[in-house]
């Protein structure tokens, strides 16, 4: 496997919102309050300054649905519906299959959410297999996305920004629990799933179902319309992205055995990086790719914390 890995960076981006001790860009992101714990995984913000001619050509590889209000920059990104751009707008983006290619020109401020998966299914009756690989924008989905976009200021502070987005999400939450008779979350196995995924993506599928009480059948039903792929290709992308976040430089070393050994060899870890990042490992460690080592940061926070290896708000180990 790979050693001493010092993963290349952009020297050209000025990142407001910090730096890892390796030098890669690093978001200001933390958890939600505990009201938005069932339905939010993460927020966060990027601020970066780049020349008004830059285009950064980067890509993004999430395993969960994304809000990103984008307040400046001009973007575009290669779907499952071809070509998209836009400028200023309150986007959504559906779940990864794989690394979705996207550029942005010009200095850029990203606002945005995590959504856990089934928080779609739960709030909207939104099946995930619809979204992956896609993006459209908040109003396309039904949601007020120009509504967020004039609520956030331009002169706040990324904190004041998260409330505001909060406060937004929790007045949505709110309106749809109001309209139903009984209280609603994402389901409880999703939820279960999602941690396994975090804590152990090599586990047998079958004996989850059956510590569920579920057949597999119906286990395979849910995890599709929570996370937009089968369990197994759940499990194989939480195996990359955890992998990736490493080879970026911001994952806990302690663990770095423990993820190169959910491999059986190089030869299927390369397999698995050229599949889904469309490049090896050794060209992944190589190329600069800013946005999204910021995303693979941010799940990796994300992540520490639900394991309870870091605590909410503390000193990540890249840090």
């Amino acid at each position: 496997m790979l050693k001493n890995i010092r993963p290349a960076s952009d020297g050209i981006l000025k990142i407001q919102t910090g730096m890892s001790r390796a030098g890669q860009p690093l978001s200001y992101n933390r958890a939600p309050c505990a009201q938005l714990a069932p339905w939010i995984a993460r927020l966060y913000v990027t601020v970066v300054d780049l020349p008004d001619d830059y285009c950064l050509e980067s890509g993004l590889f999430n395993d969960v649905s994304v809000v990103r209000i984008q307040l400046s920059g001009h973007w575009q990104a290669k779907t499952a519906d071809g070509p998209r751009q836009a400028g200023r707008a309150a986007l959504l983006f559906g779940p990864h299959s794989r690394l979705m290619p996207v550029s942005v020109t010009g200095s850029f401020v990203s606002i945005g959410l995590s959504l856990r998966p089934g928080t779609g299914f739960a709030l909207m009756g939104a099946d995930a297999t619809r979204m992956v690989d896609r993006m459209v924008t908040c109003d396309e989905f039904g949601i007020d996305g120009t509504g967020a976009l004039n609520a956030l200021p331009l002169d706040a502070s990324p904190e004041e920004w998260l409330q505001i987005i909060e406060a937004r999400f929790s007045a949505l939450v709110e309106l749809v629990q109001a309209t139903t008779p009984n209280p609603i979350t994402p389901d409880p196995i999703t939820r279960a799933f999602e941690q396994l995924a975090f804590t152990d993506p090599q586990a047998n599928i079958a004996d989850f179902a059956r510590a569920m009480n579920i057949s597999q059948r119906q286990l395979e039903r849910l995890i599709r319309r929570d996370f937009g792929l089968p369990p197994k290709q759940v499990m194989r992308r939480a195996r990359a992205l955890d992998m990736a976040a490493r080879l970026r430089g911001v994952a806990d070393e302690a663990e770095a055995e423990e993820l190169a050994l959910r491999y059986y060899d190089q030869s299927q870890m390369t397999r698995d990086f050229t599949d889904l990042f469309a490049m090896s490992p050794r060209r992944f460690v190589a190329t600069p790719n800013p946005l999204l080592t910021l995303a693979l940061e941010s799940r990796q926070a994300t992540r520490l914390e639900a394991l309870e290896r870091v605590r909410p708000g503390g000193l990540r180990p890249w840090q």
